[in-house]
């Protein structure tokens, strides 16, 4: 088991326990006096990470807002490359063979302290199980557990459009693993038919038009709802989606989910903030 909180030592010192970045404690402590003490982690050179996330190996220029770059988050994130785990085999399906990998790099993350992990593509719904099994803290390797909620925030008259990077891998088992048994009300889109997007992701040409990708995303958002007028919402499955989701609401006048915003929202969750003002 990790320990959360802390222990109590001599003359009322509050000493963090190594598991742990911060304290937080009750405005309403006797104690709030009394001296920190902070334990280092043996041969860990960095702190203060809530978020880590672990990382496929890739050729690709990430922009702000896609989720492999730093200035996308307003906090900090221990990026772990986990080597030898090829983004684009875990892309097309083929990524069975790296979960052990997977598991051992999500637990050096919870030993440094980190207190929710994910990941850097949508398909590693794949490890999603095996890994949350292995740790004690939240785990969210893939955007796509965020659908089950989506689902139930709307009627069943209503769909959910999930807009892919792959939809020939966006198979029944790769849903399963991401907690999504009934697939009647999504429509998926997939980005490989357009063909910027797949120059940069599926083929790693290491060269990024942001204007080009933006013009797909919103053509793939316009195209399925031309499929689907059924559809109420958008989910962005693929981790180089974010920086074009406001783009998406805009064209389309529909709600975006994506994977950025839900990380701040589990961020949040572990490291809950104060609110202030006037009542």
């Amino acid at each position: 088991m990790v320990k959360i909180g802390l222990t109590w030592g001599l003359s009322g010192q509050r000493i963090v326990n190594a598991y742990t970045n911060a304290y937080r404690f009750s405005e309403n402590s006797n104690l709030l006096g009394a001296e920190m003490i902070y334990q280092a982690r043996t041969g860990q050179v960095a702190y203060g990470y809530a978020i880590g996330m672990l990382c496929a190996e890739w050729h690709i220029p990430f922009i702000p807002g896609d989720l492999n770059n730093a200035g996308t988050f307003p906090f900090p994130v221990r990026y772990e490359s986990v080597a030898g785990v090829s983004g684009a085999d875990v892309l097309r399906g083929n990524g069975d063979s790296f979960a052990q990998i997977m598991v051992a790099a999500a637990q050096k993350l919870e030993a440094e302290g980190v207190r929710a992990i994910t990941g850097n593509c949508g398909f590693m719904a794949t490890f999603q199980e095996e890994v949350a099994s292995q740790v004690n803290i939240p785990v969210f390797l893939t955007s796509l557990v965020q659908i089950p909620m989506l689902l139930n925030m709307y009627g069943t008259q209503h769909s959910i459009a999930i807009l892919t990077a792959n939809s020939a891998s966006m198979t029944p088992e790769l849903l399963a693993g991401a907690g999504i048994t009934d697939t009647s009300r999504l429509t998926i889109q997939g980005m490989e038919t357009y063909s910027h997007f797949n120059d940069v992701i599926l083929k790693e040409l290491g060269t990024l038009d942001e204007d080009k990708m933006r013009a797909e995303a919103v053509q793939a958002a316009q195209d399925v709802i031309k499929r689907d007028p059924a559809i109420r919402a958008f989910m962005l499955e693929c981790s180089d989606l974010p920086p074009y989701s406001k783009a998406i609401e805009q064209a389309t006048g529909l709600p975006v989910f994506d994977w950025a915003n839900f990380i701040t929202y589990v961020y949040n969750a572990t490291v809950p903030h104060d609110y202030q003002g006037i009542c």
